[in-house]
């Protein structure tokens, strides 16, 4: 199987990050109205916890999660096409996932990410306010210096946000469907490139449970962020690539078992695995 395929959609990202942007661009342009910097910053705070920004947050969470188990599914509708898993894959596929709690913990945590963007930016903003006045500031300036403070805040936010949590969510569907097919185990992927850390450059191709993930940092010596799969990390681009047939890797191939990686046969691995199929 191409080890790119369950590789998540960068444009996916891009929309979700589009979105969380567009909401806050939205509340700017309505603090834009306030006559002095000490109103435009309560209208900030009571915006932060208006139903329309809840409501706002939920939707752009929803379409995020909807747009991640939407694309899964293709992938994996190839990967029961391709497979000896066919029939399984199916079974996994048709069950609805937007009915999971995974499915809604993800949203969920999602929304309330959105709504914090604004809610942590009024805490910088305040001091940013405090510190303009006792400087003098004329209020027009400070008025537009607390603006642009917070479009830069919110738009590195939502950069974060976008990134992590989209990785982070197809992580979790994938757990989902390959767990229900008895799936157990996946193979780390990163995206292959410059920009990949080299605690997670080193996780690059090993085999790993879904039931007991890896600490890349402790792995070679490096400060210890705990444990978590591919995906998982903020601003990771990692992903897990299911094993679905032993022959989808060479082997002896890379696991990581028992807190470390070793090179392991197959018919070594099927005795951790107890024999049976994958």
């Amino acid at each position: 199987m191409n080890k790119e395929k369950f590789k998540p959609r960068r444009v996916i990202e891009k929309r979700y990050q589009a979105t969380i942007k567009g909401i806050v661009k939205r509340m700017r342009r309505k603090l834009e109205t306030a006559s002095t910097p000490t109103q435009a910053f309560t209208m900030l705070r009571e915006l932060a916890r208006s139903p329309t920004m809840d409501a706002a947050a939920q939707m752009a969470a929803t379409a995020m999660a909807t747009q991640i188990m939407q694309d899964g599914y293709r992938t994996w509708k190839e990967a029961a096409a391709a497979g000896s898993k066919g029939n399984e894959i199916y079974y996994a596929l048709v069950k609805n996932l937007n009915k999971t709690n995974a499915f809604r913990e993800i949203i969920d945590r999602n929304a309330a990410l959105i709504k914090s963007v604004p809610i942590d930016a009024t805490k910088a903003l305040s001091k940013a306010m405090a510190e303009g006045y006792e400087a003098g500031m004329r209020p027009e300036d400070l008025k537009i210096d607390i603006l642009d403070r917070f479009s830069d805040l919110t738009e590195a936010r939502a950069r974060l946000i976008a990134r992590t949590e989209t990785a982070k969510a197809a992580t979790t569907l994938t757990r989902v469907r390959a767990q229900r097919i008895g799936a157990e185990w996946y193979v780390w992927r990163t995206s292959d490139d410059a920009r990949v850390r080299s605690s997670h450059e080193h996780m690059e191709g090993v085999l790993v449970s879904w039931n007991d993930p890896p600490s890349p940092e402790k792995l070679i010596g490096m400060k210890d962020y705990g444990a978590y799969h591919a995906g998982e990390f903020p601003n990771c681009r990692c992903y897990a690539q299911p094993l679905l047939d032993y022959d989808e890797v060479k082997w002896p191939h890379k696991v990581y078992l028992n807190g470390r990686i070793t090179s392991m046969t197959l018919t070594n691995f099927k005795k951790i695995t107890g024999g049976g199929a994958i």
